[in-house]
């Protein structure tokens, strides 16, 4: 190993890792607590050691340099290594300690926090660190070892991952209540082709699964408005622009109170399971293990906290 590599301080590693986070040395100083300088004359001092440059402008954008990403790769590693060692210690003094880098599809995160809520109820010394994305953002996290786990649905297949599924994720037709096919008593796809239809952006689960079912189903919808988020969906539904296909837990609220309409489409709800996943081989934390395993255990508590996000919750 190259002696000047030994030299590489865990604060600058710190700092590097804020650079490449945020693309931006004034960015990363704030975060830092840092001044600019300080943080210019971090990354300096760690190209020196690495022996090659880190970053590079094009234009007026920060990129890093194949150095950075294998820089970042290991650096990654050794953070983890560390909370890890952190969390062993303090499973030695009984107590199971840490944080939990968690990644969710963005229709996962209405229940995401009830889950994390019960398990932290057994392990409230664990704290939550908790990332919202798309699913072509959670696959990529799960190629960059990102997070100690991800929860999504629809789980790639062309990758060496590990995966248990708990609990269903029911996607529903919603319209605002005076639409006209509110009045109807069954419907089918074919049904709704006329009207607009409103979409998530390319790269959504949500959107991967529609699609698939309508060419399953054979229905096609011509008119379409796209949305980057769940809320933007459900707040174009609102304001009448259309249709949408949206998971029932985000809904739930808008149809229990008569702002929206479950539409009654016979081919729906389209079911695809939420999972909890990570890459084959990878060394889970104790609080990863620690979740894994309440998720594993507590079929009948999920189950429970998936019922407040029905229409028709059972009384209690």
């Amino acid at each position: 190993m190259r002696k000047s590599l030994m030299r590489m301080t865990l604060r600058q590693m710190q700092v590097f890792r804020a650079v490449c986070e945020s693309r931006s040395y004034s960015r990363a100083a704030e975060e830092m607590a840092l001044t600019q300088p300080a943080v210019s004359l971090q990354i300096r001092q760690l190209e020196e050691l690495v022996g090659q440059p880190l970053f590079e402008y094009i234009g007026k954008k920060l990129y890093q340099t194949d150095a950075a990403d294998a820089l970042l790769r290991a650096s990654n590693d050794i953070f983890q290594r560390l909370e890890v060692l952190d969390m062993q210690l303090s499973d030695l003094k009984g107590s199971l300690q840490g944080q939990l880098r968690l990644a969710v599809e963005s229709s996962a995160k209405y229940i995401t926090p009830h889950l994390f809520a019960a398990f932290q109820a057994q392990h409230p010394d664990v704290s939550l660190h908790l990332t919202v994305v798309n699913r072509a953002q959670v696959i990529k996290r799960l190629s960059d070892n990102r997070d100690d786990l991800v929860i999504m649905s629809l789980v790639p297949q062309d990758m060496a991952l590990e995966f248990l599924p708990f609990l269903n994720n029911p996607i529903v037709a919603v319209a605002p209540p005076d639409h006209p096919l509110c009045s109807a008593a069954k419907l089918s796809l074919k049904d709704l082709e006329p009207w607009p239809l409103l979409v998530r952006e390319p790269g959504s689960g949500t959107r991967k699964a529609c699609e698939e079912h309508f060419q399953q189903k054979r229905a096609h919808f011509p008119h379409t408005l796209e949305f980057a988020s769940l809320e933007g969906s459900r707040e174009g539904v609102l304001a009448g622009l259309g249709l949408a296909l949206l998971p029932r837990h985000a809904v739930s609220r808008e149809i229990r109170s008569g702002l929206l309409r479950e539409l009654p489409v016979e081919e729906l709800p389209l079911y695809r399971s939420w999972c909890l996943v990570h890459a084959r081989g990878k060394r889970l934390s104790p609080v990863a293990q620690a979740f894994v395993g309440f998720i594993r255990e507590e079929r009948a508590l999920i189950s429970q906290l998936a019922e407040r996000f029905s229409p028709n919750p059972s009384p209690t």
